[in-house]
């Protein structure tokens, strides 16, 4: 079992670099970011680039796995995103991962003046996106004919450290986009029922992503992929589930999940007066004795 933290970009960077500092630091594995316009909430509250978030964190830490959760096609272009994930590979030492998936119908999906699309027409979109974001960041040139997404000749040299590319956790739960994990994604991330995980009872939430698994597991074996290799990835925070109020709470919460096959947690930074208010110290304490409780 891993633990990762979720640094929202919401703080100007005096004071950020010392949080990216402070969850290496605390040993966390990785610390994601929110690649969102603005997200719910905090609409009308700071809130910077995950890219250029990503990168200043790449220069102030040395050893912190660093990434998206999740980038989607809501804003995004494979050809500049791919040129843009390359560039912080390179920065950071190839300590990037991207968590990709189709979007949703927040903020990001009318601010640049487009139409909300349906599920399925982000689903049509995520079908071409992804492949192409591989291929982009596998080859010195790329050229490719899409109804939604093309590139000419787009140029990445000298390609990703981490080869062949970076790695991609997908985030997925119906049946294209965990076909679209089982082909190009090294993880998987889930936050519960898609439909609205916090309505989901908190007795019932683990059974959510237990059959959340089996369609992953099927998948896979549909693609001829070996479900083992995909790192599975929950992102804490949406569901009714408080595993943040204790330590207790937590090595509870986590061990469940282990247990389901979940083998990385992301819990939220706390940030006060809003939807992830938490204690920090206790929420630091989680994250220097929550896995070693855990593994007792």
């Amino acid at each position: 079992m891993r633990l990762s933290t979720v640094i929202l970009p919401i703080h100007r960077w005096s004071e950020g670099r010392r949080v990216w500092r402070r969850a290496e630091e605390l040993g966390f594995h990785a610390a994601y970011t929110y690649d969102h316009l603005s997200w719910r909430s905090f609409r009308d509250e700071p809130w910077f680039g995950a890219v250029p978030t990503l990168t200043a964190a790449a220069t102030t830490t040395e050893r912190l796995r660093l990434g998206t959760l999740v980038t989607s096609p809501n804003f995004r272009h494979p050809v500049t995103l791919a040129k843009e994930l390359l560039t912080v590979d390179d920065i950071s030492g190839g300590r990037l991962t991207v968590g990709i998936g189709v979007g949703g119908t927040g903020f990001d999906a009318t601010a640049m003046g487009q139409e909300p699309w349906t599920a399925r027409e982000r689903a049509d979109r995520f079908d071409e996106f992804l492949p192409l974001l591989d291929e982009l960041l596998t080859q010195d040139s790329t050229t490719r004919k899409g109804t939604y997404y093309s590139a000419v000749e787009a140029r990445n040299i000298p390609g990703c450290v981490q080869q062949p590319r970076v790695p991609f956790y997908v985030a997925a739960t119906g049946p294209r986009g965990l076909k679209l994990a089982a082909e190009y994604g090294q993880g998987w991330v889930s936050y519960g029922d898609p439909r609205g995980p916090a309505d989901v009872p908190v007795d019932e939430a683990p059974a959510v992503i237990q059959t959340q698994l089996a369609r992953l597991r099927a998948a896979c074996e549909a693609h001829g992929r070996d479900y083992a290799s995909l790192r599975k990835v929950l992102l804490q925070g949406s569901t009714a589930e408080q595993p943040l109020r204790s330590l207790d709470a937590f090595v509870d919460y986590a061990g469940t999940y282990q247990a389901l096959g979940i083998d990385e947690i992301v819990i939220h930074w706390p940030v006060p007066d809003s939807v992830f208010d938490n204690d920090l110290a206790v929420f630091e304490q989680i994250a220097t004795e929550g896995l070693a409780q855990l593994n007792r």
